[in-house]
This record gives C-alpha cells, structure tokens and sequence, in this order.
C-alpha cells in the first residue's frame, strides 16, 4: 500500500490551519503544519512533502515570497503550490502566477474545491516523481549501457587482433574465457607445419608487382581456408611462406593427423590452381615441411606491437624440412612419422644435413594419406 500525500498547510491563524487540517487528515493525508513563511521553509527544506497550502498574507515574510523561494531551489521548484486569499481573486491570481503558484483558493475555502484540486495536483505531482524515478532509470541503464559499449569495443579489438592467428571460432572462444590466454608464455607439445611456394623468387623478378600480388591473394586464400577446416593456428605468414601449428591455444585431438590431412589437402588444392598459374605463365609449386615436439608459445615484442611466435627445434625442424622440400613434396621427420604412420604412405629420403642441427636428420616424403 501507497503511503499518505504528505501536505503542508501554512497559515498564521491557528483556526484556519485546525480547519485544513482536520479535512485532510480526515481524507487520508499526512498533513505538516506552519504558522509563518520562514516556519513554512524549513519544513519545505526537511520534510518530504508533496503539496503545500499557502495562505498569501502572513506577518514577516508573505506567501509570494514562500512560493518564489521555493521556486528557487531546484530540489522543490515542481513542488505543488496552493494559495489560499480572501484578496481579490482576480488580482491575486496574477501576483501568484507570477511567483510560481500552481492553483489558487479564495476563503472561506470550499470543502468539495479544496479536495478536487489537491487530488488533481497530487496526481501531477506522483507522475512527475514518476518521470523522475524512470529518468534516474534511464540514466543509470544509459551509463551502464556506456560501459557495455566499451567493454564490447575493447573486446573487439582484442578479437581483431586474436584473428590475426587464431580462427574466429577459436579468438571468440579466448575472449568469452572458454581458452587460456594464448599470448601467455607457455609449453606445449605442437605439430608444426611449413610451406612456401617453389619458382617464387624467380617469378617476381618478371612480373608486376600488382600480378604478384594476385597470385599471393589467390594463394592465401586458398590456405586460410584449410587451415580453417582442420582447426590449425596461422602462427605467421611472411610473402609466400606460412607457418601453421596445431594443439595450441587449445589442446587437439590427433593434432598431427590433423596437421599432415591439412597438408595433404593443400597440396591437392595447389595442384588445381597451379595449372590456372601456368596458363599465365607462371611456373609454381609449393613444398611442405612438418614435425612434431615440445616448443616454448607465447607473445613477443613491444608496447603497441605483439605476436604470437613459437620457439623451439621443432619449429627450425619443420622449416628446414620446407627448406628441402621439392614442388609437391610434404617432409617430416622421424618423430612426426611415428605418429601417424597408420594412416600415410611414405617413401624415404637420404639423411639430410640441415642447418641449425649438428646431426643428419632421417626425412620421409609422404606419397599419400590414407582416408
């Protein structure tokens, strides 16, 4: 239940002041009293009130005076106002609008009036308060909206960067906390791929600059696209050459299986844009390079510049072997081959002196994948 209007009545005739009072109280209000204009404030100024009765001529200081301070202060400038005269009404009712009186009653105050007109400027006043409480509302849901906006902001530029190595499906799932912090340093157990394109030097030195980069467009397109599909992280790219790891930041199933099916599969998809390239001239293969190992995974570089990077021998490892790879050939090591050497046909290489390892390192070339 709703609690009583709480009603000021102020007059300097205690038998006027006894009179409203008991016909409020009577009807249901909480009513406060005042027998002067400076007694009349300080209740305005303490008490929570929703009308004041204002008798006009009063020793000291007068009702237009009352009505023009309380105008005056923001806290209580739509507090309703009601001046009660024996004056003149007509006269009055012009000084009174004038000072910031809301209604108007001429004594002897008629009962039936005097509760019509309080009721209807209660009822304006309890849908300001309204507007007023709705508006706090509104400006509280407005700068909690404020925040929203920037945290969803900040997230996603933080999401523009993840993708940068990450899938979309895999920096959304960093942001919403469902992964570690990947740029964190940490070790894990990678598989780590390597390619680039054969015949690329030399195609660059013979061509435009704007052919080149359509090829290079065409190219990484085709890539991102597998890489995609089989869930690997693009640690970086630099030109033709692409490095891609899988079981980082989030932990994979047969994350080498995944990695040599990704190869395979972008060697069969370089093979059918190859003959397009070969039709304009251009004389290009693609190798492959992976292995299998521990590795060091985390963020380097500067304030305002970081990348994900892998460090470790199995990152050089996989590098080299794509290094040595021919146009069409996917090398791995001997450590890569025992994990999946299930599920591929492969021939063996010679032992290969590659640089950064002090012995010969056994190569295998994988003909095929098995499905």
């Amino acid at each position: 239940m709703n609690d009583p209007a709480r009603i000021l009545v102020v007059d300097d005739t205690p038998a006027n002041v006894k009179l409203l009072s008991d016909l409020l109280t009577y009807k249901g209000y909480e009513v406060v009293t005042a027998a002067s204009g400076t007694e009349a404030l300080e209740k305005v100024e303490t008490g929570q009130l929703d009308l004041v009765l204002l008798d006009i001529l009063m020793p000291g200081m007068n009702g237009y005076e009352v009505c023009r301070t309380i105008r005056k202060n923001p806290a209580t400038e739509i507090l309703p106002v009601v001046l009660v005269t024996s004056l003149d009404p007509a006269e009055e009712r012009m000084n009174g609008l004038q000072a910031g009186a809301d209604d108007f009653l001429s004594k002897p105050v008629d009962e039936q009036e005097l509760l019509v007109r309080v009721r209807s400027l209660l009822r304006i006043k309890e849908l300001y308060d309204t507007v007023q409480v709705q508006s706090a509302q509104l400006a509280e849901c407005n700068k909690t909206l404020e925040q929203r906006v920037h945290d969803q902001v900040d997230q996603l530029e933080r999401l523009g960067r993840l993708k940068r190595f990450f899938s979309p499906q895999l920096a959304e799932l960093i942001i919403s906390g469902g992964a570690d912090d990947p740029l964190k340093a940490h070790r894990r157990e990678v598989t780590v791929v390597f390619l680039d394109l054969r015949g690329f030097t030399a195609f660059t030195e013979v061509s435009e600059p704007e052919e080149v980069i359509s090829v290079l467009n065409e190219y990484h397109v085709e890539m991102s696209k597998l890489i995609l599909e089989y869930e690997g992280t693009l640690e970086h790219f630099a030109g033709d050459g692409m490095m891609i790891i899988f079981n980082d930041p989030v932990l994979l199933p047969n994350p080498t299986e995944r990695a040599v099916r990704m190869a395979s599969a972008m060697r069969k998809r370089i093979i059918e844009v190859k003959d397009k390239w070969q039709k304009s001239g251009h004389s290009l293969d693609c190798g492959f390079g992976i292995a299998h190992g521990y590795a060091t995974i985390g963020a380097i570089g500067f304030e305002g510049r970081k990348d994900y990077c892998v460090i470790g021998s199995v990152a050089n490892m996989a590098a080299r072997l794509c290094a040595e790879a021919k146009g069409g050939q996917v090398l791995i090591n001997q450590k890569t081959l025992s994990k999946v050497e299930e599920i591929v046909e492969t021939e063996s290489l010679d032992q290969l002196s590659l640089k950064g390892f002090s012995k010969p390192v056994a190569a295998f070339n994988i003909i095929k994948v098995k499905d």
